[in-house]
């Protein structure tokens, strides 16, 4: 099948005939022997136990959102966030260093920030090209993390070059997609080893329920790694082994079958809502980029952007749906957020509705200015999600919230 057809097809096994996945709401399953429980509890016969671990309704989905990005198997979890501390926490253990670009959403950012308070030594790198990963390398560096386009910070990442050389240095790579999704670009066809997304974003499409997603590529010798020893007989799929089996069994950050089912709800309309975000923020972003209130535009659709060529080279058919302004002070920036009419302002993106956001009084609250300023954070900028309605009302909105 072809991506769109992915998309909308979901032939699923219902002894009823439902077309849309049944929502299993049961927190474990019967077994009809102690043999057989014992089977699937020890991975020797397939089956569910407990909707910790796993669940029909689950599992659905992450079959569906594995095919969709061309991996061999995924996690459903109950957050982004979630998704990136299972899985970066099934690969490291203390003495571990792992590399990042420093565009990251803030949470993340923290979060590999407080992985010291744990003897692991997260290096951020000072850009997204292949010599600053290079120059950070060291014999102890487990994986590499970027996001195919920072938040909010715009900048893309070369990811085949991030990737060449981290097959030559026996690395993984860690790609984040939720600001493109598999709709703009396939990060597996890039070198990526696993791909994250925050599904409660452009995949759920509504902003109805919370999750997040690890998929596995299946192309990574994790068993190179000691802490991975005991996973050898999973071949390239010891990762999704070890994370399952081990550390989300243990955390416990599984996602809840109603949230998993409504963010396969949002799946069939996923490449037409990204191409329509794609069209409203590049529009957006012109009739921004020409009003003289604003200082600043960035969009990596604009062709004066630093990263436009990457762009075109690495995304498919659009530039995503986010655009940041700068509008010379926070004063000016709460004036035009407070007047906007259109626009909610909450910490969200990928909604349908568009949203804006004052970063460095919000998500980035907790930063130092040096730390705002390494994310791509000013005290006068602006985040605008753009949704999907029409342009034409958008701009009118922006129109009278920049008059003085």
């Amino acid at each position: 099948m072809r991506f769109n057809t992915k998309l909308v097809n979901n032939k699923i096994k219902d002894d009823y005939g439902a077309t849309n996945t049944p929502v299993y709401l049961t927190n474990a399953f019967e077994h009809q022997t102690a043999e057989d429980l014992k089977k699937v509890f020890n991975n020797q016969a397939p089956g569910y136990v407990y909707s910790r671990i796993n669940n029909p309704s689950i599992n659905n989905v992450e079959q569906k959102l594995a095919d969709l990005e061309g991996g061999k198997a995924a996690i459903l979890s109950s957050s982004g966030m979630a998704a990136i501390s299972t899985a970066t926490l099934a690969i490291l253990e203390a003495g571990d260093e792992f590399i990042a670009t420093s565009s990251l959403f803030g949470g993340t950012y923290n979060l590999f920030k407080s992985y010291q308070d744990y003897g692991i030594t997260p290096r951020f790198a000072k850009g997204v090209e292949k010599e600053d990963i290079e120059e950070l390398i060291t014999a102890k560096t487990k994986f590499v993390f970027l996001e195919t386009l920072g938040n909010p910070k715009l900048d893309i990442p070369d990811i085949r070059g991030i990737a060449e050389l981290c097959k030559k240095q026996e690395v993984a790579l860690i790609v984040d997609s939720t600001m493109t999704t598999p709709a703009l670009i396939k990060p597996f066809e890039l070198g990526a080893n696993l791909v994250i997304h925050s599904t409660s974003k452009y995949i759920n499409g509504t902003a109805n329920s919370i999750g997040g997603i690890i998929i596995d590529g299946g192309n990574f010798a994790w068993t190179r790694f000691d802490n991975f020893s005991n996973y050898k007989r999973y071949g390239k799929l010891a990762f999704s082994a070890k994370a399952r089996g081990e550390t989300f069994r243990n955390l416990g950050p599984c996602a809840s079958p109603v949230n998993s089912f409504l963010n396969e709800l949002g799946l069939p309309t996923l490449a037409l809502r990204m191409e329509q975000h794609c069209d409203n923020a590049y529009k957006l972003a012109k009739f921004l980029d020409d009003h003289p209130q604003v200082k600043e535009v960035n969009y990596p659709g604009l062709e004066d952007n630093s990263y436009y060529s990457r762009a075109q080279d690495l995304f498919n058919g659009g530039y995503g749906g986010m655009l940041t302004i700068r509008v010379g002070s926070q004063e000016e920036a709460f004036k035009i957020i407070n007047k906007l009419e259109y626009f909610y302002n909450l910490a969200n993106i990928g909604d349908v509705k568009s949203l804006v956001i004052h970063p460095a009084s919000t998500i980035y609250t907790n930063n130092t200015k040096e730390e705002q300023e390494k994310l791509g954070v000013y005290d006068d900028l602006i985040r605008i999600s753009v949704g999907l309605e029409d342009i034409a009302d958008l701009k009118k909105d922006f129109s009278q919230a920049l008059q003085d």
